[in-house]
């Protein structure tokens, strides 16, 4: 089995990550024992590689201060043999090895591995998850704890596998000298490592108020230049640059704190890594002038000393950098590893295919809050029936519509399709039943196609421009060119699609629905940002795609609605009228004080904010 594959980098993790930081690593890295394992033997045993050197060259000093100069070579020619072979071929062969393990078992393996479990993770979130938290901020700490993690597991096979294999074969090469050699290797290392030990949790304290300090200057900085426009229109320059400034001198002073025990801990450590060569050389001096050891074994002690002490220094720096990305990670668990608010019911089935039949049951959601949303609210929509949904900010509208996508829980009552309570069957084939257009367009930054094509990504390329007909899309879509010369369908949008109008990202949203052909269509201002012509051209579009189609139409501009089947009034997240749109305004209640009331076709939205 080739090295490259050892570890499967995108297998799928079993349950939720766990919290704790070492349960969260076992989680993280499940499935990757095996490679990370042959990947520490195999640094292991370079690390035994470089004391075997020193006994080696030990060894060849002895022949040659112990023979005749005359016939040395054809004394020792089988062990000077051994001798070259060790260098240029059982030395180089090792390293060589340690190297391969690093970089194509552990290196390209790890970091994918981890953060597509993140990013799994991540993506199963409820949308308040998200509200919460600056978007910026999240994706940075999947990236910084899958690249810490990384190089945890990383350095320490690279370093602490090979260094404690060098520090015990060395133990093992001392004691055969002499066994105070031994001995004193022995105490020098439990100092050694005790002194870790102090400054180890200090590092990793202030390299995760590191890590959260720099996750917020990012957060900050992203979320600025991603409202850039509102920020230009409204001359706030300087106030964002205050705001990015603050988060910018936490981050500093956070990199001063962890500098600070940082250089205390080399300075201490390079003390103690000093002591070693004095030691062990003068040591080994003390019992040459006993003649207890040879002058190969000053040489190999020697040796050993220096390479274990420019390793203190090596290692030491390594510790730190474990250390620091070990307090990264724990950063990244604190926020990633929060549990999922809303999951798929234990024994969730896949929704099979519906008619579109939509029954609100009794049903209260109020955010958590006293009021607001919807409250005991009873409504069926029958298979193939077109409704608009009509109401002042705050009346319930945008939330009826979250609960059917399930994006809310109901705190009361139950939300059924087709008589199947939406809870009861996975999210993602609820959603895979409904199409939706919002007021508030979603568009990401790649191509035209890509954007429409997300409806429905086995589309073929007729399929998307027969949407992009149907949507009014077909007439600017052809005039796009991006930054990089690519045109039509090719064009990337840009972020958010800020290269297109509001009624352009629109006639895409619509394009994209009417590609995803699903059996129910909710349309929530659907039509907003369109001028009246492009507006009539897309109803005459919507009518067609409508067709058998369970639809929920949501809008202020009632004329838009005017022609469905049946219009449900909300107020305070009750229905308090429903009727054809003749019926209602011959009732002369609350729609028809709404229809009397507008201008150019919108409905008043002086009442409370939405919920």
């Amino acid at each position: 089995m080739a090295l490259s594959t050892l570890i499967n980098p995108f297998r799928a993790a079993e349950g939720a990550p766990p919290r704790a930081l070492w349960s969260f690593v076992r989680w993280a890295l499940s499935g990757a024992w095996k490679g990370i394992w042959i990947a520490t033997v195999i640094s292991a045993a370079g690390g035994v590689t470089e004391v075997l050197a020193a006994l080696v060259m030990g060894a060849v000093i002895d022949a040659a201060t112990g023979g005749q100069v005359a016939t040395f070579f054809a004394d020792n020619w089988l062990m000077l043999l051994g001798f070259a072979g060790f260098f240029l071929l059982l030395r180089p062969l090792a390293f060589g090895l340690n190297s391969a393990a690093n970089f194509l078992t552990i290196a390209p393996n790890i970091d994918p591995l981890v953060l597509s479990r993140l990013n799994r993770w991540t993506m199963g979130q409820d949308i308040g998850f998200f509200d919460n938290d600056f978007a910026g901020r999240i994706a940075q700490k999947q990236i910084q704890t899958a690249r810490a993690l990384t190089e945890v597991v990383s350095e320490s096979i690279n370093t602490v596998a090979f260094a404690l294999s060098s520090l015990a074969a060395s133990a093992a090469l001392m004691g055969a000298i002499d066994w105070r050699l031994g001995l004193g290797l022995a105490v020098w290392s439990v100092l050694y490592l005790a002194l870790i030990r102090v400054f180890i949790p200090h590092i990793r304290k202030r390299a995760s108020a590191r890590a959260g300090a720099r996750a917020m200057v990012t957060g900050q900085v992203v979320d600025t230049i991603t409202n850039i426009r509102t920020v230009k229109l409204f001359a706030h320059a300087s106030f964002e640059d205050r705001n990015a400034l603050d988060a910018m001198h936490t981050y500093r002073d956070r990199v001063l704190g962890y500098g600070r025990v940082s250089a205390t801990f080399r300075i201490c450590l390079m003390l103690v890594a000093g002591v070693l060569p004095v030691a062990l050389v003068g040591g080994t001096l003390w019992l040459w002038t006993l003649g207890t050891a040879t002058t190969g074994d000053i040489v190999a002690a020697g040796t050993v000393s220096i390479r274990l002490a420019q390793m203190t220094g090596w290692v030491s720096f390594t510790l730190m950098g474990i250390y620091a990305n070990i307090g990264e990670v724990e950063d990244g668990v604190r926020t990633l590893t929060v549990p999922h608010a809303l999951r798929d019911a234990e024994g969730a089935t896949v929704m099979p295919p519906v008619l579109g039949e939509i029954q609100f049951d009794d049903v209260s959601f109020a955010y958590g809050r006293r009021s607001g949303g919807v409250d005991g609210l009873n409504l069926t929509i029958r298979p193939g029936e077109r409704i608009g949904i009509v109401g002042a900010s705050g009346a319930g509208k945008s939330t009826l519509v979250s609960l059917l996508l399930r994006l809310y829980d109901t705190e009361k009552g139950v939300v059924r399709i087709d008589g199947i309570d939406v809870k009861s069957v996975t999210q993602e084939s609820l959603r895979r039943q409904i199409g939706m257009v919002t007021q508030d367009t979603a568009m990401f930054n790649r191509s035209a196609r890509d954007n429409i094509r997300y409806g429905r990504p086995d589309a073929t390329e007729a399929e998307v421009h027969a949407a992009a007909r149907a949507a009014e899309a077909h007439e600017f879509i052809p005039q796009l060119r991006d930054n990089a010369g690519r045109e039509g369908f090719e064009a990337q949008l840009g972020e958010r699609g800020v290269r297109l109008s509001g009624g352009q990202r629109q006639r895409i949203a619509l394009a994209r629905a009417f590609l995803k052909d699903a059996p129910i269509l909710v349309l929530d201002e659907a039509t907003s940002a369109l001028d009246s012509e492009v507006e009539a051209q897309i109803q005459e579009a919507l009518a067609q795609v409508m067709t058998g189609k369970t639809v929920l139409a949501i809008a202020h501009r009632l004329s838009t609605i005017a022609k469905m089947d049946r219009i449900i009034v909300l107020d305070a997240g009750h229905v308090v009228e429903e009727g054809t749109h003749e019926a209602l305004l011959a009732s002369d209640g609350r729609y028809a004080r709404f229809w009397a009331r507008q201008s150019g076709g919108f409905l008043g939205v002086d009442e409370d904010e939405e919920a």
